[in-house]
């Protein structure tokens, strides 16, 4: 992505720790001069803080009084959670709906619409019951008031590229990869332009 001038953003970033989250914050920190809040259930894997631009917040998504210390001043959430995903997104509704935090950029996974052609491959949820989770999460914040958009990522690797073509619910999949950096670099984008993926369910793959 090249360089914007960003108005600086506050982004909560939930599952700061895992390898999309650590991804996005890296890329935060080097294409913005937003402001984050990284909460994980441990802390000390997030390394060195940079003093003047983050803060680090232990605890679960689904601690209601933890997560709403955490969402107190932010402007959007992005969350990359794995365990009950379902109940993860609700709790994490409620807490926005209390907060009056509206953006939320939320990771699922491809396939969870059988979106996914045969030439493509990957597995759709019809031949994979591990992604009814993603689903069961996607459709609790499909049906919240919030400004949402739910990503569904093909496979991670750790390519160095962001050249990714997006696809919006109903549309059909168009590869099965994609770099963590891509999805990065979408979720900036989404952080800084609300109208972008408005209750919307984008599909990211590599071109």
């Amino acid at each position: 992505m090249k360089r914007r001038n960003f108005n600086m953003t506050n982004v909560l970033i939930i599952g700061a720790t895992g390898s999309v989250g650590s991804t996005t914050r890296r890329y935060f920190l080097e294409n913005t001069t937003d402001q984050l809040t990284l909460m994980s259930r441990n802390t000390r894997r997030l390394g060195q803080l940079d003093a003047q631009r983050e803060r680090a917040i232990a605890g679960s998504v689904t601690d209601q009084a933890t997560l709403k210390t955490a969402l107190d001043g932010q402007d959007v959430v992005f969350a990359a959670l794995s365990g009950n995903l379902a109940g993860m997104a609700k709790s994490l509704i409620t807490a926005m709906d209390h907060n009056d935090v509206k953006r939320l950029l939320f990771i699922a996974s491809m396939g969870i619409y059988n979106e996914i052609p045969a030439s493509v491959g990957g597995g759709n949820l019809d031949e994979n019951p591990v992604l009814q989770g993603y689903r069961d999460a996607a459709d609790a914040v499909e049906a919240s008031d919030l400004n949402y958009t739910v990503i569904r990522p093909g496979w991670f690797d750790n390519g160095n590229d962001t050249d990714y073509d997006l696809t919006k619910k109903g549309e059909p999949f168009g590869s099965h990869d994609v770099s963590r950096k891509s999805v990065a670099d979408l979720v900036v984008r989404l952080a800084h332009d609300d109208q972008l993926g408005s209750r919307d369910s984008l599909g990211i793959n590599r071109k």
